[in-house]
């Protein structure tokens, strides 16, 4: 299976929160599975830290390769595809990730229902 983890779930999963679904923990450790973090997540992480609204690991490239997490470049396509997404959603870091997940086939695992208008594969979280 191949994961596509959105920036909350990313930061749970860092800082080991409870919030963190039990069945997305289970799947990110699985050690099948390939957890890709996308380079919107880490733009938006840093954007946030850098404004004070976001406890994130300073060394948060280092903790993501430790954490074996493949990168998600953003490409000119994935910009074109969100950008012509049905405004279900407005945050753009969001929509990038709907944009990537429909662009490399992967399953995202979130807690944001919006997620469910644009048709993506979501991991089933209990």
């Amino acid at each position: 299976m191949s994961l596509l983890v959105d920036t909350h779930i990313l930061l749970w999963w860092l800082a080991d929160d409870p919030n963190l679904p039990l069945s997305a923990a289970d799947a990110i450790a699985e050690g099948e599975t390939e957890v890709f973090v996308s380079a919107a997540s880490v733009w938006e992480i840093a954007i946030k830290k850098a404004a004070g609204r976001l406890d994130a690991p300073d060394d948060l490239l280092e903790v993501l390769e430790a954490n074996d997490f493949e990168e998600l470049s953003m490409t000119s396509a994935h910009a074109m595809a969100a950008g012509e997404l049905p405004p279900h959603h407005a945050d753009p870091f969001d929509r990038m990730l709907i944009a990537q997940s429909h662009a490399e086939n992967l399953t995202v695992v979130t807690v944001d229902t919006r997620f469910i208008a644009y048709d993506v594969e979501l991991l089933p979280l209990q």
